[in-house]
């Protein structure tokens, strides 16, 4: 039994299921309910499911199938009911249905597929977790020292079912400018904007010397900018956010030197905490992925391998320019390939 239509039915379940960032509860204990109907013992800490295959040996090492099942707030271009789970040509619609809804489901089948096997050479463990869409502190890394040691992570995100060998991670910050008050009639104080423009001129045109092998150039974009109060008055404050892509190039407590040198506003990073990832490439599955033709890549967008602290690759059905998007679907066809090409690669790595 692959268990693949019974996973399609209860992505059906999930996506009725309102389920944003920390109001997980009801979809946590839909997927627990799912996994005890076939005698798995599940665990629960908040809104996280996770579950041991049957005959797991703590002498064995451990490979994690991750994913999550929360979802962001409906886009506002929605045409379609967002928690109606319909099929039309062969497209299954529905909010989280592609991110990570697809996904998750498909390493349930997989992880029910090989959770009675007694002679796997790796330990299974099965995490649906909470709050990956915020990177919040409630989710994966709120069990990770639950799970104990891991050797290999498998993180569940739509990637055409093509192999992220590394990820960037994240850096915001926000920044300041000061100036001083004063009446723009008659031209007194000093004016916040104007010192603020010429930071922001720098992270447009600022390149980073050291390039990533797999995740190419850092990235920065200024995305967010406050300042003034009315018309008359030179701005005393302008305030600025700094989205930045980082790579394995740099830590992130280099990249906030560099900022530092080159600035004159005051930087306050909101976290530290999402790092980029990556996997060495002459690791099992990364050969693995070679010797059956799986596409690796670097990928740009982020997911909870930023808070995994040991090796793991993203990969799953369903396409990333999907997510978030109005009408959000998956391709039925995209999950059966994806239970079947899972099972093919652990089958070839735990057995």
């Amino acid at each position: 039994m692959n268990y693949t239509q019974e996973a399609i039915s209860l992505l059906k379940k999930l996506i009725a299921i309102p389920s944003l960032s920390r109001e997980e509860e009801a979809t946590a204990d839909a997927i627990a309910t799912f996994l005890e109907q076939y005698g798995v013992a599940v665990v629960r800490s908040g809104n996280n499911v996770w579950a041991r295959n049957k005959y797991y040996d703590p002498g064995k090492p451990t490979v994690l199938l991750n994913s999550h099942h929360d979802t962001v707030k409906p886009n506002a271009g929605y045409t379609r009911d967002p928690f109606a789970a319909e099929v039309v040509d062969g497209k299954l619609f529905g909010l989280g249905s592609n991110d990570a809804g697809g996904p998750l489901v498909s390493l349930i089948a997989t992880f029910l597929t090989f959770y009675k096997n007694e002679n796997l050479t790796h330990n299974l463990i099965l995490a649906a977790t909470a709050e990956e869409e915020i990177s919040g502190k409630g989710g994966i890394e709120s069990i990770l020292h639950d799970l104990g040691q891991v050797e290999l992570a498998i993180v569940g995100e739509p990637t055409l079912m093509q192999m992220a060998v590394s990820e960037k991670g994240l850096l915001v910050l926000d920044c300041t400018a000061k100036g001083k008050a004063g009446h723009a009639a008659r031209n007194e104080g000093e004016n916040a904007i104007y010192k603020a423009i010429k930071d922001i001129s720098w992270f447009e045109n600022f390149q980073f010397p050291k390039v990533s092998e797999t995740l190419g150039p850092i990235h920065m974009n200024v995305t967010q900018v406050q300042a003034g109060s009315q018309h008359n008055v030179v701005p005393d404050i302008c305030s600025f956010v700094v989205d930045i892509r980082v790579t394995d190039a740099y830590s992130h407590e280099d990249i906030l030197e560099i900022i530092e040198v080159h600035t004159s506003c005051d930087v306050k990073a909101r976290s530290t905490r999402l790092k980029p990832s990556g996997i060495d490439k002459n690791h099992p599955v990364v050969k693995l992925a070679k010797e059956m033709d799986i596409k690796t890549y670097g990928s740009p967008t982020l997911s909870d391998q930023a808070l995994i602290p040991f090796p793991s690759i993203k990969m799953g059905p369903g396409d990333s320019a999907r997510s978030h998007t109005a009408d959000e679907f998956i391709y039925i066809k995209e999950i059966e390939e994806g239970v079947e090409l899972y099972r093919k690669l652990l089958g070839r790595l735990i057995i």
